[in-house]
């Protein structure tokens, strides 16, 4: 049964969802234009905002807080205001523009974490007419999608403002499922640096590709023997950590000694396990082992390292009271894990404040052509919200 309004103004989700999806916030652009209007609405609605921009200046967090959060702690509402590019997909119809067919709102972003955003705008005005007693408030963030870069800034303002907050309710799309876990995650991009030679002389050449391989080969053992008999967790559908190398470039000409090859790598580990040190251990390997065989032949030759992704996973304890209050939010009894990551991690590793994600829409049609979210998932999740804010009142 639909939570009854707060005696506040009606906003509509789906006006505000049409408003942030014609931002175009792809990571490789500025998201100040969406930020500018969020804050702008937000102070028109009385809420006290604190934006937090990036070194650059061309792109900005905000921190919007409703209740008194200068004296008592509260929750938290986190989204991020970044999106993935549309390029090379087939849409059906401008991924910029909200279209609506039997009840499915498609545009990019949508599920992605737009559409917990206008939910959360939308009943705005109603907390601020419920005289919250615990606060509530809106992190939005800036370049998830490249690295959960901007909210670390959000989280140190976020401490500095007020108490420690009591939890908080991450919104990527779970279809409104309680997530207490995901997996952390640490990749790197190692570039070898070998020594040209005609093929026909190759021994006096490094093969910077070869080099490569054995490196790549050391990443597929060590992630075989996690596999086979590293730790488990049930609640992930690949219940194990994991390690790939991905993306491999290198070489010029049948019949030249390549002298460089890149190679991006990458870990993701259960709550049990660090993606970090085992992203660390491989990256020794190659500079501590394979570098100095390189040197032997030519001492310019070597390995270069250069860090893409770093976050920590999220490991709630599923009788915390964040979560409990989250199934009781979200009318559900269960709880799981996913493997992909959020900004959940930081929140708890950086923050100390324990989280949950949870939100509308499925991680299966986000970063997709058409990808979409429906009015009743969207409803569903101003439901929670409507809950969560009865809660604050007493």
């Amino acid at each position: 049964m639909p939570i009854p309004a707060q005696n506040a103004p009606a906003q509509d989700p789906v006006a505000l969802l049409k408003t942030l999806v014609a931002f175009d916030t792809v990571s490789a652009r500025s998201n100040l234009p969406l930020i500018d209007w969020a804050e702008g609405y937000c102070r028109r609605h009385g809420a006290a905002v604190a934006r937090v921009p990036d070194a650059t200046g061309a792109k900005a967090a905000l921190l919007v807080s409703v209740g008194p959060f200068e004296t008592r702690p509260g929750y938290v509402l986190s989204g991020h205001s970044d999106v993935v590019p549309v390029e090379g997909q087939p849409w059906s119809s401008d991924p910029f523009v909200l279209r609506e067919e039997a009840g499915r709102l498609y545009g990019r972003g949508t599920s992605d974490m737009k559409g917990f955003l206008a939910v959360c705008l939308a009943l705005l005005p109603e907390m601020a007419a419920a005289e919250l007693a615990t606060p509530l408030h809106l992190a939005i963030s800036y370049d998830e999608e490249v690295g959960c870069l901007g909210v670390r800034p959000l989280i140190a303002r976020m401490l500095e403002r007020g108490p420690r907050p009591l939890g908080c309710f991450v919104g990527e799309p779970t279809g409104m499922d309680v997530v207490v876990g995901h997996k952390g995650k640490s990749a790197s991009r190692l570039t070898f640096r070998g020594k040209a030679s005609h093929s026909a002389l190759a021994p006096a050449g490094v093969n910077a590709v070869e080099y490569a391989a054995r490196f790549i080969e050391h990443v597929r053992l060590s992630a075989e023997a996690i596999a086979r008999d590293g730790a488990r967790d049930p609640l992930y559908d690949v219940p194990h950590t994991t390690g790939l190398s991905s993306v491999v470039r290198g070489g010029s000409a049948l019949n030249i000694v390549p002298d460089s090859c890149s190679v991006e790598f990458e870990y993701r580990a259960i709550g049990s396990d660090d993606a970090g040190a085992l992203a660390a251990a491989a990256i020794a390997y190659a500079t501590d082992t394979l570098a100095p065989l390189m040197r032997e032949t030519d001492p310019a030759c070597g390995v270069d390292v250069e860090p893409l992704i770093d976050y920590p996973g999220l490991d709630t304890d599923p009788e915390a009271e964040i979560v409990t209050r989250a199934k009781r939010l979200a009318g559900r009894n269960g709880h799981g894990k996913v493997s992909y990551g959020t900004e959940g991690g930081l929140f708890e590793r950086l923050g100390g404040v324990p989280a949950v994600v949870i939100g509308p829409g499925s991680i299966g049609r986000a970063h997709k052509a058409d990808e979409y979210v429906t009015r009743d998932e969207l409803a569903a999740c101003a439901d929670f919200v409507r809950r969560l804010i009865r809660d604050c009142r007493v």
